[in-house]
């Protein structure tokens, strides 16, 4: 959950980090600009110079904004290749076309730190994904503000960090996660309904770094109990939102959604056990997705290379 809240400003501070090796056989490229002619022509043509080979590429024109979006993945065919080198040949393309881009290695997992709370559900799928291998991230560290979910964090392996929070100890709490974030080298956090509203402060220090979901179809229902909201509704449709936490109460960029049709004869009880299964599947997705770099930000939206 986020919402803006004005708290002491935590005292960690998260740099910017280059992720994986310092060469690989396959790298991902990902960008967006002003659509104009050409673009996609230059883009292959420099790396078929540089001996790579595409083997996957989606792009997307918003017509409304004329902004292009890409992502590619491309394998080199003369062996293991210089990720700076390679970062260093694509910036004269990448300033001639005005690009925001990021250039990736494929075959690095996204180090990730969970945090959660009484429901283990969604936790539970993501570290039997990562377990089984089918997940493309490595979970190293869960924090929870209780402690119900040790155990089975101890099964699956994962080191756990039980940091209780009142409203007097919010700040200390939330400086605990950035330096358990920190202190991992992790690359992003998953909130697999964590039920504490994160700090404006927190919100800030880990923008774009942070995936929540929400056990409703937003902007339907957003807050407490929503499920109990559309039951008092008579909703036909409930759904899941995972989303990018920003400082904003469930406002921010939506990844992935999903809906499960109901009745009249849905107690919210049993609106609440159908939802679960819909916030796995969700919260899932849009964590593969973002490790994969599927995800671009488009404002206040987002354009998605799912498959």
């Amino acid at each position: 959950m986020s919402k803006t809240q004005n708290t002491e400003s935590t005292k960690v501070e998260l740099e910017n980090k280059d992720t994986g090796s310092s060469s690989t056989h396959e790298v991902v490229l990902k960008f967006s600009c002003s659509d104009q002619p050409g673009i996609v022509a230059a883009v292959a043509n420099l790396f078929a110079l540089q001996g790579f080979n595409i083997r996957e590429s989606s792009q997307f024109e918003d017509v409304h904004t004329h902004k292009f979006f890409m992502r590619t993945v491309l394998e080199s065919c003369e062996g293991p290749k210089s990720i700076e080198q390679v970062k260093t040949s694509f910036e004269p393309i990448a300033q001639r076309y005005g690009m925001e881009w990021s250039l990736y290695d494929n075959q690095y997992k996204p180090r990730v730190v969970i945090a959660v709370s009484q429901w283990g559900h969604c936790l539970e799928n993501l570290l039997d994904g990562y377990k089984r291998g089918t997940l493309p991230i490595d979970i190293v560290a869960v924090v929870s503000n209780h402690a119900v979910m040790q155990p089975l964090c101890e099964w699956y392996q994962v080191p756990f960090h039980h940091l209780p929070v009142t409203k007097d100890t919010k700040s200390e709490q939330e400086a605990a996660i950035l330096n358990i974030f920190s202190d991992n080298n992790a690359d992003f956090l998953v909130l697999a309904r964590y039920m504490q509203i994160l700090s404006n402060d927190l919100c800030e220090a880990l923008s774009g770094k942070a995936i929540n979901i929400h056990h409703s179809f937003l902007p339907g229902f957003k807050g407490a109990k929503p499920y109990h909201q559309a039951y008092d509704r008579g909703v036909k449709l409930i759904g899941a939102t995972a989303h990018y936490v920003t400082s904003e109460l469930d406002e921010g960029p939506i990844i992935e959604q999903a809906v499960e049709r109901v009745s009249h004869a849905n107690t919210p009880e049993e609106l609440v056990e159908i939802g679960r299964d819909i916030e796995a599947v969700v919260l899932n997705r849009a964590v593969r997705w973002h490790a994969q770099h599927r995800v671009l930000l488009n404002e206040t939206k987002t354009v998605v290379f799912s498959r």
